[in-house]
């Protein structure tokens, strides 16, 4: 079981197809909620976003997708997409297009369902999960995984080796989600995101994220 699990992609390494597809995906649906009328955009934040009741009453669990895809706002989409962008390409030149394509999908898709578990846990039914934040969240665990030593300038003024700046914001996200539970912005999601990357590294990779981030291998 553990080999079909582990059986990697026969593809070649290097090549980055996967990150601008899903850039023009979300680029291209965001404008259109922005430019298409209300009605257009009514429709797809409905029909797209994860949202408990709709899951539990009509059976949409199709949005476990297509949250991802679905933004709020400019900036929302704008610094997700210059995160998946930067970190993303990196990514997918190393892990190859197919295995990149599953890492993202898998994480962002878990990451939807733990959100939908603790919607339903908090009584939360309706609510609109939207974004690519956790999926993200994974991107940047494993661009710091496979690149430990490479510096990150935050805000262009503030050097952080990749590891620190993951393990500092999935903290900051740990603090927020505690904090500020009612601020709008899925912070569980986030950490899920880093969880299920984390997740993925130990059972498909056989990796262990914390000695590649330690510097121990």
């Amino acid at each position: 079981m553990i080999n079909i699990i582990r059986r990697p992609f026969k593809e070649q390494n290097g090549k980055v197809v996967v990150v601008y597809w899903l850039m023009g995906i979300n680029i291209l649906l965001f404008a259109a909620t922005q430019f298409l009328g209300p009605d257009i955009r009514y429709t797809l934040t409905i029909h797209l976003s994860m949202i408990p009741v709709m899951v539990i009453a009509d059976g949409w669990v199709w949005t476990f997708i297509t949250y991802m895809f679905m933004h709020g706002s400019f900036s929302h989409v704008f610094f997700n997409m210059f995160g998946l962008f930067i970190f993303g390409t990196h990514v997918e030149r190393h892990m190859g297009s197919k295995e990149f394509l599953l890492y993202y999908f898998v994480t962002g898709i878990l990451a939807g369902i733990f959100s939908f578990a603790v919607y339903l846990l908090t009584g939360n039914y309706i609510v609109a999960l939207m974004g690519a934040s956790g999926a993200l969240f994974a991107v940047q665990l494993a661009f710091a995984v496979f690149f430990p030593q490479a510096i990150i300038n935050i805000w262009g003024i503030l050097p952080l080796r990749a590891p620190v700046m993951v393990l500092g914001f999935t903290a900051l996200e740990l603090i927020f989600s505690i904090t500020r539970s009612n601020s709008g912005v899925a912070h569980l999601t986030h950490l899920a995101g880093f969880g299920f990357g984390w997740l993925y590294f130990l059972i498909r990779a056989g990796v262990n994220p914390w000695r590649r981030l330690t510097g121990r291998q």
